[in-house]
């Protein structure tokens, strides 16, 4: 093959794996605005794992009692392995279904993620 053949066999896999990794996941404010909400002076914050995280970041409310909710949906890949670091936890979650998670108050400015057991994928919330 000549050198034109493999600079466009390269250029397409690039984009390739771009498409796989990063086009698929578009996210809204109107997706962020939808995972949390106020109840009763509880927070709770909703994030789907399959595939990774959604929305992979969120922003939320500091100084408040929040809780996290995890749902699958037919999830059989590492996301089902969820560790969060900063309040010790760490679980296998169900295949299908919704884990509710205590995070306490959490303070303005701290940074609050949660990784897949194989480290690929992650979600973040900000608080302010």
């Amino acid at each position: 093959m000549n050198k034109n053949v493999y600079a466009i066999l390269t250029i397409a896999l690039v984009v390739a794996i771009g498409i796989i990794f990063l086009g698929g996941n578009k996210q809204t404010k109107n997706d962020q605005a939808q995972s949390v909400e106020i109840r009763d002076g509880v927070q709770y914050i909703r994030i789907s794992a399959g595939g990774g995280y959604s929305p992979q970041v969120t922003n939320a409310k500091g100084g408040i009692p929040t809780k996290l909710i995890v749902k699958t949906n037919g999830t059989y890949d590492c996301s089902l392995s969820l560790a969060i670091h900063s309040i010790n936890y760490q679980k296998v979650l169900p295949p299908t279904g919704e884990e509710v998670i205590d995070i306490g108050v959490p303070k303005v400015g701290e940074p609050f993620q949660g990784v897949c057991g194989m480290g690929m994928y992650s979600f973040e919330i900000d608080f302010s």
